[in-house]
C-alpha cells in the first residue's frame, strides 16, 4: 500500500473492494493530489469525445504512487464554465491494469459546441477542461480552426509553445506524434549546428524498454504544465510516430536489429503506454497484434479527416535508413507506408467525397526531398519517410489527385512547406504538404538552418523553410485553407513569445500555395 494513502483512504480502499464505494466518496483518499498528470479529451465526435484522467499521486514513483486496486473516479460534464448545468455525469474505474488510467466515452451530446468537464475521487477534484463537438457529418460548415502540434522532446527544450496554443482559439488539435522521446539523457550529442546541443531538462532513467519504464517517461512529460494547459483547452486527436516506441522503428523491425519476437515486447509496452496516456477510443486499445490507430473525423460538409498510420504497416527502409544516397531499394514494387488494408480504407473515403476538404493527417514528409548540401552524383533522401518509397508514394499521390486535399506532417522539427508533385516531384501538382515543426524538438532552432538555400534550389516545389519550435494554426473556409505557422524565439528559456512565422494559403480546389 501506498505510503501516500491516508489511514482513512486505506480503509475507504478496502471497503471499495468489498462493495462499499459510499465509504470511499465520503473519505479523503490520498495524502497527495491524484490528478498530478493533468485532464485531456479527444477523439471528438458530433455527439461526444472521450475524456482522459491518471490517478497518480507519486506520478514518477511505482506505479504512480497508487495501490494496486481499482478505484472508482467520477466524472461530469457541463454546458457551462462553472459547472452548474451538468448534462452528462457517471462513475469509471481506474484499473491498475492500465496504470489507473481513465477513459470515459461520453455520447449523447448536441453537436458544434463546447462543454466543460472534470473528474473527482473522494473529496479531489481534477482541474477542468474544455471541449468542443464536431458538426454533424453533412451538415452546413462555414468554418474550421484547428492546431498541429508535435514533436515534444523534454530534454531539448521547455513546452512554451504549448501555452500559447492554448490561448489560441481553435476546435481541436491534431498531435502528429512523437510525444515523448525514448531515450535516455546524453549530454555532449552535437546538434544541427555543429555545437553540442543544450540539455534544457533531463529524462529520469535510461532507455525505455518495459511498461514501467514507459509509464514513468509519459508521467515525466505530463507534469508540464503547459502541456497541461494544451489539453485542458482543446480536444486532441493523437496519433504516434517513432519515438513513443523507439526512433526509426517500422513494422516489426528496429534499427539495432533486434529480433522482430524481441522487438514486440518492447512495442506493445509502448502501445500500452501510448494509450494509457491518450484521449483515444477502445477501438484503439492494444492487442498482441498492435493497434488500431487510423481513423477519420468528418466535420459537417468541410473538412474530412483522415487519420493516418505510416509506422506500423511499413517496410523496412531501404538504403541502411537516415539521410542516405537513393538505392534500388527505394524503387522497390513491392514496398508498403500505409499497409494494403489501410491504403484502400483511404481510397473508399476519398470515394465519397463527403467534405470540401481532405485533410490527410499523418506523420512523416511526403515530398521525396533531395537533401544533398554538396555537388555529387546521386540525390540523397530522407530514408525514414515517403521519400524512400516511390512505389507506395506515388499510389497514395494518385489517390489524391482532384480531392482538394491538404497533406498534415510533422517528424522534421522544421517548417517546410511545398506542392506535391507525381513523379518524384516532377509531375502533375495533386495536393499541397505542409509540415508543422517541433514544440521543442531540436532545441532553439534558427531564423535560417544553413544549408536550406540549397535544399530549395534541389527541390522547386518546396516553397518555404523556417527553423523555429511552435506549432500551427488552420483556419479552413469553403473558399480558401489558411495556415500560420506560429513560432517561439526560445526554447531553452521560459516564457519567449510566439509570433506568425509564415503563413500559408491554398485556394479551394486548386492545389497550389502562396506564402506571406
Amino acid at each position: 500500500m501506498s505510503s501516500l494513502l491516508t489511514r482513512r483512504g486505506f480503509v475507504g480502499a478496502t471497503a471499495l473492494l468489498v462493495g462499499a464505494p459510499a465509504i470511499l466518496r465520503a473519505q479523503q483518499l490520498f495524502a497527495a493530489y491524484p490528478f498530478r498528470l493533468g485532464v485531456a479529451a479527444g477523439d471528438p465526435s458530433s455527439d461526444g469525445f472521450v475524456l482522459w484522467t491518471r490517478l497518480a499521486p507519486d506520478p514518477l514513483a511505482e506505479h504512480g504512487g497508487m495501490p494496486m486496486a481499482a478505484m472508482p473516479v467520477e466524472w461530469i460534464v457541463a454546458s457551462d464554465e462553472g459547472m452548474r448545468n451538468v448534462l452528462a455525469k457517471g462513475e469509471a474505474i481506474a484499473r491498475p491494469e492500465l496504470g489507473h488510467s481513465v477513459h470515459v466515452e461520453v455520447a449523447g451530446l448536441q453537436p458544434a459546441r463546447p462543454y466543460w468537464y472534470r473528474f473527482q475521487i473522494g473529496r479531489e477534484r481534477s482541474q477542468r477542461g474544455r471541449v468542443r463537438t464536431l458538426p454533424a457529418a453533412g451538415t452546413p460548415v462555414d468554418r474550421v480552426r484547428f492546431a498541429v502540434v508535435g514533436c515534444q522532446n523534454y530534454e531539448a527544450g521547455l513546452f512554451t509553445a504549448y501555452r500559447h496554443m492554448a490561448l489560441e482559439e481553435v476546435d481541436f488539435a491534431f498531435h502528429y506524434g512523437d510525444y515523448i522521446y525514448e531515450g535516455r539523457t546524453t549530454p555532449g550529442s552535437i546538434g544541427h549546428d555543429g555545437l553540442p546541443r543544450r540539455v534544457v531538462r533531463e529524462h529520469l532513467g535510461q532507455d525505455l524498454y518495459d511498461l514501467a519504464d514507459f509509464r514513468r517517461r509519459y508521467a515525466q512529460y505530463k507534469l508540464d504544465p503547459d502541456l497541461q494547459a494544451a489539453h485542458a483547452a482543446t480536444a486532441w486527436f493523437p496519433t504516434f510516430d517513432d519515438h513513443e516506441v523507439e526512433d526509426n522503428w517500422v513494422g516489426l523491425a528496429d534499427k539495432r536489429g533486434t529480433p522482430p519476437e524481441i522487438f514486440a515486447l518492447r512495442r506493445a509496452a509502448a502501445f500500452q503506454a501510448w494509450y494509457e496516456h491518450s484521449p483515444v477510443r477502445r477501438s484503439a486499445f492494444p492487442t498482441g497484434d498492435g493497434i488500431q490507430a487510423y481513423r477519420r473525423a468528418t466535420i459537417g460538409n468541410l473538412v474530412d479527416l483522415h487519420l493516418l498510420d505510416t509506422r506500423s504497416y511499413r517496410s523496412d527502409q531501404p538504403c541502411d535508413d537516415g539521410f542516405e544516397p537513393v538505392c534500388a531499394g527505394v524503387r522497390d514494387p513491392n514496398a508498403q507506408v500505409l499497409g494494403p488494408t489501410q491504403e484502400q480504407w483511404l481510397g473508399r473515403n476519398l470515394a465519397q467525397r463527403a467534405a470540401r476538404w481532405n485533410a490527410i493527417a499523418q506523420q512523416v514528409m511526403v515530398m521525396p526531398l533531395d537533401r544533398r548540401d554538396a555537388d555529387g552524383a546521386v540525390p540523397i533522401r530522407n530514408m525514414d519517410s515517403w521519400a524512400a518509397y516511390d512505389a507506395p508514394r506515388e499510389r497514395f499521390l494518385r489517390q489524391l489527385k482532384g480531392q482538394n486535399a491538404v497533406v498534415l506532417t510533422g517528424d522534421e522539427h522544421q517548417t517546410f512547406a511545398g506542392e506535391l508533385r507525381t513523379n518524384a516531384g516532377t509531375g502533375d501538382k495533386v495536393a499541397v504538404e505542409l509540415v508543422t515543426t517541433s514544440i521543442s524538438s531540436g532545441g532553439d532552432g534558427a531564423d535560417v538552418r544553413a544549408g536550406n538555400e540549397r535544399l530549395m534550389t534541389n527541390n522547386p516545389y518546396l516553397k518555404f523553410t523556417g527553423d523555429r519550435r511552435g506549432y500551427a494554426v488552420c483556419d479552413v473556409t469553403r473558399d480558401r485553407w489558411v495556415t500560420q505557422a506560429r513560432a517561439v524565439r526560445s526554447v531553452s528559456e521560459p516564457d519567449a513569445p510566439v509570433s506568425t512565422l509564415a503563413t500559408f494559403t491554398i485556394p479551394a480546389g486548386e492545389p497550389t500555395l502562396s506564402i506571406a
